[in-house]
Parts: structure tokens; sequence; C-alpha cells
């Protein structure tokens, strides 16, 4: 099936791929096709290239994409520190719940399950603990770094790369000879 060109996020850029339609992204974003998109291009070779930017578009192009990802590492950074918050809440309860079951003298007299019904402080913070790991806090809490490192990839292509707040680093060209 050729490539089609679609709206996305909203009508702020488009995206390439092979499939049609309209679909919802896993993000919530949701992509259209274009009706003017180009029908016989069936690989990216087969396209002609773009038109020719002037420096001052591209200025405003690497601007504008700096601020939207400054925009959107600084919007993840309120729920990140409440995920971070939470972690350090249940990791606390578990250690503390820990310390206590550990140095209780009937803990080594009674059996595993029965010491755990003793101390329901500790079994169920560790629930907790091993519940959210399971849903993935591990990763809500360093999301924004998640973002800057795949953002990096993708932008050493180009010469550029970016620091943790999204602010984009342009990279001296290689000299070729």
């Amino acid at each position: 099936m050729p490539n089609e060109v679609r709206r996305c996020c909203g009508g702020r850029g488009t995206a390439e791929g092979a499939q049609g339609g309209t679909r919802s992204r896993p993000s919530g974003l949701r992509c259209e096709r274009l009706p003017d998109a180009e029908e016989g291009a069936a690989v990216r070779g087969d396209r002609p290239p773009p038109p020719a930017m002037n420096s001052l578009e591209q200025a405003e192009d690497l601007k504008a994409f700096e601020r939207r990802l400054t925009e959107y590492i600084a919007c993840l950074q309120p729920a990140t520190g409440r995920w971070r918050m939470i972690l350090i809440v249940v990791s606390v309860c578990t250690a503390t719940g820990a310390w206590n079951w550990l140095i209780d003298p009937e803990t080594q007299k009674v059996s595993f399950f029965t010491s755990l019904w003793n101390h329901p402080f500790f079994t169920i913070s560790c629930i907790t603990l091993i519940g959210l790991f399971f849903a993935g806090i591990h990763k809500r809490v360093v999301a924004p770094s998640i973002i800057a490192a795949r953002c990096r990839t993708v932008l050493a292509e180009y010469n550029m790369s970016c620091d943790d707040t999204g602010k984009l680093i342009l990279k001296p060209r290689p000299h070729v000879q």
C-alpha cells in the first residue's frame, strides 16, 4: 500500500506511514488522511525532494520544535514529582514495616505466613510496592529523562542534541575532506 500523508497532533503536523485512514495513537492523538496526499509514492526515494527552506524558516522550525519539546517535558514534571513522592512514601513504609517484622522475636517462632499475618502494615506496604512496580512506577518517575534520551537518539542524526529540559544543542558540522 502506498505511503500516505496524515495530519497528526490535532493539526499541528503531519506523519507518514503505510496505513491509511484515521486511527488512534496510543498517546490519544488522532491522525487523519489528507486528501491531497501523493498516491503513487511507495518509498521515500520516489517522492520529489521538499522545497528548499531558507535559514530563517529553518531557525523558526527549530525554535518551534524546541518550544514544544520543553513544554512537553515541563508538563511531565508535576506528575513525575507526584509519582516520586508516592514511591518514596511507600518505600519508607515498607522499610519501616520490614524492620519491625525482622526485630519481632515471634517472627522466628511462627511460620512465614503467620508472621506476615501478624504484621499487616509490612504486608500491605510490601504488596503496594510490588503492585506499583508492576503498574510501571519505575518508568513514570523517570519519564522526562526517557523522552529526552529518545530525542537525543533521533537528533543525533541531524547533528543536534538536547538537554534534560528539552533545550536544543546544535553541534558543529563535521568537516568532510
